[in-house]
């Protein structure tokens, strides 16, 4: 295959900086710069953020999960109120991961934690709901039912994602299985959505596994690759492995998926892992980190992380970050007024730090696509990481 083949789905770089490249997504609802971070709307929603305060931060795809909108409220549900965009009142890209993540953890945190908790065969994964206890079943063909009814710009196959424990993390017959069956789960995957949803211009990506063993991940990456998939991911990262580990799979793998086609690294993560990530050769990056930080009290800026809840703010008229463009700081919020927000547990706080910290992946992206274009990349990466451990917040922890 070459290039993505979903009517009105294109991708196209447009400079490179050694592997590190920057590009333009094409969708149904608009053009998408790369690389480009996405905010992860579980529920359909960015929490705490209404679309016009995501999309201002320079967001131009927001995530969608599978699992929970496919318990409540329902795919039929969305579909008939305009799927996921008319929904949500979204006006840019949307990507709706595949609910397997999702079925097999909250799965096992139903079952007490253990990995009987979901029940998995050829046929997919079985699994009570974490709501109401019912018993589910997801398999390749509910998965794509499900994505194609939410309407989503970009759908992903559903994979066998790897142990969540560290003693299988590092099984690698287990790791084998897991990418063999993914890539049989990859093909009933594009069975369904070439005949019911890519003729409706959605795009479907595969995901390639084989936790931090490269050579699985390099193998799984010329399977899937073969296959008409119109981006490829990379999965089961981030999921308690040590940062170097994955540093050095992502270096020997990243750059070897397929040029034509855009890169998605899934769940990660923190700047300075998007900045090497970047460097690598990846366009696209989600996680819940920043939103899910900020509502812990947890401010992610150029100058690394700040607990805005410490009593040593107390009386500190700052902003976070005079040079931010964030509503938080550009609005001269003070430290101050930020701690006594989130010690009074006002609401306000939890809104003006999401806005910030996607303002701080919005920015960091957007300079590294400058970077890359100018050819400066490696000198970027140095000094915003620099920055990043160099300042007091980033003792914060």
């Amino acid at each position: 295959m070459s290039g993505p083949v979903a009517p009105g789905f294109s991708f196209r770089v447009l400079a490179k900086d050694g592997n590190a490249r920057t590009g333009v997504l094409v969708t149904p609802h608009g053009e998408v710069e790369t690389p480009t971070f996405m905010p992860v709307g579980t529920q359909g929603s960015v929490k705490g953020l209404s679309p016009l305060e995501v999309s201002a931060t320079g967001a131009r795809v927001v995530l969608g999960n599978t699992y929970h909108l496919w318990l409540r409220p329902g795919p039929e549900i969305v579909d008939a109120l305009g799927g996921l965009h008319g929904f949500t009142r979204w006006p840019h890209a949307m990507l709706t991961d595949s609910g397997g993540f999702q079925a097999f953890s909250l799965a096992q945190q139903a079952d007490g934690g253990a990995r009987g908790g979901a029940k998995i065969s050829e046929d997919g994964v079985v699994f009570r709901s974490h709501l109401d206890g019912s018993t589910r079943a997801m398999s390749p063909e509910e998965s794509m039912r499900v994505q194609g009814l939410l309407g989503a710009d970009i759908a992903m196959q559903l994979d066998e994602c790897p142990p969540l424990d560290e003693e299988r993390r590092r099984d690698r017959k287990a790791i084998e299985s897991a990418v063999a069956r993914t890539t049989r789960w990859a093909r009933r995957c594009l069975d369904v959505w070439r005949r019911d949803w890519r003729p409706k211009g959605r795009a479907l990506f595969g995901i390639v596994q084989g936790g931090t063993f490269v050579d699985l991940r390099r193998a799984h990456a010329d399977e899937l690759g073969a296959m008409d998939f119109d981006g490829l991911a990379l999965g089961g990262f981030s999921v308690g492995e040590p940062i170097p580990a994955m540093y050095e799979a992502l270096a020997e793998c990243a750059h070897v998926l397929d040029p034509e086609r855009p890169r998605y690294l899934m769940g990660v993560g923190t700047p300075p892992d998007l900045l090497e990530a970047i460097e690598h050769g990846v366009d696209m990056f989600d996680c819940v980190l920043p939103t899910r930080n900020a509502r812990n009290g947890q401010a992610i800026g150029r100058f690394g992380k700040t607990n805005v809840k410490q009593a040593r703010h107390r009386e500190d008229p700052r902003p976070l970050d005079e040079e931010c463009g964030c509503p938080c700081c550009a609005g001269s919020f003070s430290r101050a007024y930020l701690r006594h927000l989130f010690v009074a547990n006002e609401m306000l706080v939890l809104r003006l730090l999401s806005a910030h910290n996607l303002w701080t992946y919005g920015a960091l992206v957007r300079e590294a696509r400058a970077a890359i274009a100018e050819g400066r990349y490696a000198s970027f990466k140095r000094a915003w990481l620099e920055r990043w451990n160099a300042g007091d917040d980033a003792k914060d922890d």
